[in-house]
């Protein structure tokens, strides 16, 4: 972005708009799926600003504590802290504001379980994995993804307060289903931009295992990932509709999968990103129209 656009736009750009609309898209299928009707509308709309303004705390803090390898990487180089935009100390602001804002509204008008599970999800993402394992080892994405596969869990607690077991085991198996999904998502974009991750020493899995290696990973975790795509239906979460589109879905990535072992050019690797995204959006709808469809036929 450029240094002369308007300051709005600089801090909007701060919160990662496109990464937290899939973080509080999952939040929000989260939420529908807890409950057999319409979540109650206090707890869904407020638990969604929250979660939100929360993901963009921990976006924000990114970007605090990338400054450095941002300025060297030219994906990131136009980020408002690498062009000189905003200052240190403005980002900071922000990102503070906007995670004090988010815990209150938690708190007070959704659930102290929302609020804490939100709070360990910030500091997840934005300090642990941001702040150390990014730099600290090629499997930061796996450990850290923990944090970043938690907002359906977000949203099944902002309307329930995760009040039984079943709450647990089913929020649970939706943050599994993120967690596995991550590194095929992220490590096809890493060896699209190794160089970058490179010249910026962060020990991304292409740079310290090489691209051979990382395609082959990229295939066992989508094998993983189909495998575990299918337990809402094993554990009685979802039915044959659910199951049909994860199959389908599934296998579409699995080959996108294997073809990167071969790919036909460059930029494939970006097309193994861009239908990772795709596929969960597309999952978690399955999920939702699944949960419906019984109120709908009745």
């Amino acid at each position: 972005m450029s240094k002369t656009a308007p300051v709005w736009r600089q801090y909007w750009t701060l919160t990662k708009p496109r990464v937290v609309a899939l973080i509080v898209f999952t939040a929000v299928i989260g939420m529908f799926l807890a409950v057999p009707g319409l979540p109650p509308l206090r707890e869904a709309v407020f638990g969604t600003l929250g979660i939100w303004l929360a993901a963009a705390s921990a976006a924000a803090i990114n970007h605090l504590i990338d400054q450095r390898i941002d300025k060297v990487m030219v994906r990131t180089a136009d980020r408002p802290l690498a062009t000189g935009a905003l200052r240190p100390a403005q980002v900071l602001a922000f990102a503070v504001a906007l995670g004090v804002a988010s815990m209150a509204i938690l708190v007070l008008l959704v659930n102290l379980v929302c609020a804490l599970l939100t709070f360990a999800s910030l500091i997840g993402y934005a300090i642990v994995y941001t702040g150390f394992l990014k730099r600290a080892t090629p499997q930061n994405i796996v450990i850290g993804g923990i944090a970043g596969a938690a907002p359906p869990l977000l949203g099944w607690a902002a309307v329930t307060g995760m009040q039984g077991a079943r709450d647990w085991e089913y929020a649970l198996l939706l943050v599994l289903i993120i967690f596995v999904w991550t590194p095929p998502h992220f490590w096809a974009l890493a060896i699209f931009r190794r160089e970058d991750y490179a010249r910026a020493l962060i020990p991304m899995l292409p740079v310290t295992h090489g691209v051979t290696y990382t395609r082959w990973q990229i295939l066992f975790y989508t094998v993983l990932l189909l495998q575990v795509s299918l337990l809402p239906v094993i554990f009685g979460m979802s039915g044959l509709f659910y199951l049909g589109g994860a199959l389908v879905l599934g296998s579409v990535f699995l080959w996108y999968a294997w073809r990167l072992l071969d790919p036909p050019d460059e930029f494939f690797a970006m097309r193994v990103f861009q239908y990772s995204v795709v596929y969960l959006m597309a999952l978690f709808a399955f999920l939702l129209v699944d949960h419906w469809l019984p109120l709908l036929l009745a």
